[in-house]
């Protein structure tokens, strides 16, 4: 029997930020449907924690989409299928657009034939580009450096014509850096490879790797290494929730921004998982990478005025704090 809150159909709901937001939508009352191939979701977290149906397969795969939507009554998609490598991506841009962008039109073009028009899409801050002013707002240009924030962007554009064209409404959510674990401990970042760098740092702090490195020194910010934007992955899951309501009732289409609307600079997360792991962590200091901006911080007025979204997690050391809690448990 299908929750008087509806169902929806989760992609990507067994990698990182998908499987919070099943979380959520589950404390929440939806009934749901995964949908992952399982390139770099996990099973065994779905299995043992989300304990929701899995169905394994691709959003490329038109004949599942179709067998899927004919099964089950779904109000909206929720979509968190894309590879997020931003260095792949340039080296292999044929993978991200065939991907992020071709296979979303086909699970687009399936939902509309059965008549389900509220997504809710997982975008991103590289849809910016390099931030032209600080904190970055919804208006802002968008000039993506780098073919991954293009093929959000590209999505995004998409969605507004598909708006238009056929009324599928839409709510684009461009996260700033997704970090963090449920409070819980029995979920997390799991990426392999691992680009992050508060897991990076973690790992470690664990012994699994001797150093961390710190990538420019001399960027005219207090400390001279880069500021960006943390956002806890559990406030991220839970703006989905606000976000896919205001979608339901409102049907209307929008974009916000998902940040803390402050930064924290490479040295202040070293010291701050220093002082919740207690491990002395060894930074080694290169040089700057290119296209990394100084700052990267965002602005959430929009999501906290519309949406009313509050993030429950603003500080850094909780931040780190629930990560290390993942990270002993899934690579102690």
């Amino acid at each position: 029997m299908t929750s008087e809150k509806g169902k929806i159909l989760v992609t990507g709901g067994a990698g990182y930020i998908g499987s919070h937001a099943v979380l959520e939508l589950k404390r929440a009352g939806y009934d749901l449907v995964i949908l992952d191939n399982l390139v770099y979701g996990h099973r065994d977290i779905v299995d043992d924690v989300l304990k929701v149906e899995l169905v394994e397969g691709d959003i490329s795969d038109r004949a599942l989409l179709d067998q899927l939507f004919s099964q089950h009554n779904f109000s909206a998609v929720m979509h968190f299928s894309a590879y997020a490598y931003v260095g792949e991506s340039v080296t292999d841009p044929a993978k991200y657009y065939r991907n992020n962008v071709i296979s979303t039109l086909v699970l687009l073009e399936a939902m509309l034939e059965k008549g389900i028009k509220n997504f809710v899409f997982s975008s991103t801050c590289a849809t910016y580009g390099i931030p032209q002013s600080i904190p970055l707002t919804e208006d802002h240009p968008q000039n993506p450096i780098n073919p991954y924030g293009m093929t959000k962007l590209m999505v995004e554009k998409i969605l507004a014509d598909f708006d238009s064209a056929y009324g599928l409404k839409s709510v684009c959510f461009r996260y700033f850096n997704a970090a963090g674990a449920d409070p819980s401990g029995l979920l997390g970042e799991d990426h392999n490879p691992e680009t992050h760098l508060i897991p990076l740092v973690l790992f470690a702090a664990l012994g699994k790797q001797e150093s961390v490195s710190i990538f420019g020194t001399d960027y005219d910010t207090p400390d001279g290494t880069c500021i960006r934007d943390y956002i806890h992955v559990n406030d991220l899951a839970s703006a989905h929730i606000l976000g896919l309501e205001y979608l339901l009732k409102s049907r209307k289409s929008d974009a916000f921004n998902l940040g803390n609307g402050g930064g924290f600079s490479v040295r202040e997360v070293l010291d701050s998982a220093r002082k919740v792991t207690g491990k002395e962590i060894l930074a080694l200091e290169r040089d700057r990478r290119p296209g990394d901006p100084p700052i990267l911080v965002g602005s959430s007025e929009k999501a906290r005025t519309i949406l009313g979204w509050n993030p429950q997690y603003p500080d850094l050391e909780n931040i780190i704090s629930h990560a290390w809690k993942w990270h002993q448990r899934r690579h102690g």
